[in-house]
């Protein structure tokens, strides 16, 4: 059985994302479109608009042209939209860093984007320049003054604010060009670039437009990474689109957030499960006035029907969650505005334009309502590949193009989804992506190690925690869990340490040599 949205088919515009997203900036004018939560700085609607013009002018006058790649390697601050939408005018390509990479991992993703610029924040700017020099990068530009370095407002070319400043016409396909280049795990393996083009970001904001998640009345906090798609995607496009404010926060603090919740109203709140479990559980949240926040938005890993009620219950209001993935721009799923509590714990119904079945792990079957298997969607906002990765593309969206997601789940009889399990090796440590064939790789390359598995094991307050299972090389008994844990956090960024550790005489492999990495997990359950 095939699973279609409930919602109205939409029609979808064959225009760049740019002038898409800021169609109706200057008629909003003085009203506040990006604000700084940390020095409450200000930029409007018309101040945006105005700003990604100058910026693609400064672009394209130094040369940046369609096809190229701009990094962005920094925390959350309001120009990051600026920066984002200047490049998307011009043609170009964004590609989003964690600004908690090590040098190594950030050079790792700039080489393989084949970037040509790199924007960072001060506080990286040593990491980023040197991560820059591994990489080839040609220049690297810096929000804010630091000496010996391009700041990013020598980008902003001066002159009419009007039609008449000069922004290069650039022909762009919006099914082809690809516009945002951020990195994922997909279902298995190493972070690859998720290739997106204008066309799947326009229309997974019309999606989530329809679903009637935000609307220009809307005050929204940013707190998830902008580098993420959750956050570029669903908190900055479509709060830019539907003219909602947006207060942008560079990390979560809970202290700073109830603050910022109650000082500026904030009516729409998108978070993470780890971020709802505090607000569920910390006495600080009965200190700050809340009244205004209509809906608690969560996504990028699984909310439990017990902390969904018991956030609702404490805050007075209203929760839905999403669902999607990095390949899909993000969401294939919304909970309606109307929620059902009897369907407490779903990831909602397909969005607009989107196709999702159930199918056997084994056999590839389609299954029909009940029945539990691997979730696979076709829609409009599906990648249209990894970047130089055919074959992970061909593993990923089949022939007849459905994209696999890797998670299982079943659909009960009014298309409501609920996630199960996951199919997929990928570990979720507080929303963020780890790839166990990452930390394997790193942990195999210790002296001590002769062969390594790493594996989720459930955890209450990060969703997941990578736990590894090492054998030892001969005559290495004296190597401790400690040591080697020490060693991964060494050389990765902090989300993705080894938070546990276990010695074993030998990694269960199939006769091909693949990890079981289910044998390990199901052991892991029948502790």
């Amino acid at each position: 059985m095939i699973f279609r949205s409930p919602y109205k088919e939409i029609e979808l515009p064959p225009t760049p994302l740019t002038p898409f997203v800021l169609a109706r900036a200057r008629e909003r004018g003085d009203k506040p479109a990006l604000i700084d939560a940390v020095s409450g700085r200000t930029i409007t609607y018309r101040q945006l608009e105005e700003a990604v013009r100058r910026v693609a002018a400064g672009l394209s006058a130094r040369g940046f042209s369609k096809g190229d790649v701009f990094a962005i390697y920094s925390p959350n601050i309001p120009e990051y939209a600026i920066a984002f939408h200047a490049v998307s005018l011009v043609g170009g390509t964004l590609t989003t860093l964690n600004p908690l990479y090590t040098v190594e991992e950030a050079a790792h993703q700039l080489k393989d984007a084949r970037a040509k610029y790199l924007l960072t924040a001060p506080a990286l700017l040593d990491k980023a320049k040197e991560a820059a020099a591994h990489a080839g990068v040609e220049e690297v530009f810096v929000f804010g003054e630091c000496e010996g370095t391009t700041p990013f407002a020598a980008l902003y070319v001066n002159g009419d604010a009007g039609e008449g400043l000069e922004v290069p016409r650039v022909e762009i396909d919006p099914g082809e060009d690809v516009v945002v280049l951020p990195y994922s795990s997909g279902t298995t393996g190493m972070p690859k670039g998720v290739m997106l083009t204008h066309h799947n970001l326009i229309a997974n904001t019309l999606q989530v437009h329809s679903c009637e998640l935000i609307d220009e009345s809307d005050t929204l906090v940013c707190v998830l990474p902008l580098f993420h798609i959750y956050g570029m995607v669903v908190i900055m496009n479509v709060g830019l689109y539907e003219g909602a404010s947006i207060v942008v926060m560079p990390r979560f603090d809970l202290e700073t957030f109830l603050k910022i919740v109650q000082d500026y109203g904030v009516t729409l709140a998108h978070v993470v499960p780890p971020i709802m479990l505090a607000l569920a559980q910390h006495p600080s949240v009965d200190n700050y006035d809340l009244s205004k926040l209509k809906t608690l938005f969560s996504g990028a890993a699984p909310l439990s029907e017990q902390l969904a009620r018991a956030c609702s219950e404490r805050l007075g209001c209203a929760i839905r969650q999403g669902y999607g993935m990095t390949e899909t721009s993000p969401a294939i799923h919304l909970t309606p505005v109307e929620f059902d509590w009897t369907k407490c714990g779903s990831i909602g119904q397909c969005v607009p334009n989107t196709e999702c079945k159930i199918v056997d792990v084994e056999t590839g079957e389609l299954l029909g309502c009940g029945r539990e298997g691997e979730i696979c969607m076709r829609g409009p906002q599906m990648m249209k590949g990894y970047l130089n990765r055919p074959e992970a593309t061909a593993a990923t969206i089949d022939a007849d193009g459905w994209l696999h997601t890797g998670d299982i789940g079943y659909c009960d009889e009014s298309g409501h989804f609920f996630i199960v399990d996951r199919l997929k090796e990928l570990i979720k440590y507080k929303g963020m992506q780890v790839a166990p064939a990452e930390l394997e790789a790193l942990l195999l390359t210790h002296p001590s190690v002769a062969d390594a598995a790493v594996v989720p094991v459930p955890d209450e307050t990060a969703g997941e925690l990578p736990k590894a299972f090492v054998v030892r090389k001969a005559g290495a008994e004296e190597v401790g869990a400690e040591e080697l844990m020490a060693f991964v956090a060494g050389r990765v960024a902090p989300y993705k340490k080894i938070r546990r550790l276990e010695f074993i005489e030998q990694v269960p492999k199939s006769a091909s040599g693949k990890i079981l990495r289910r044998l390990l997990v199901d052991r892991e359950r029948a502790k």
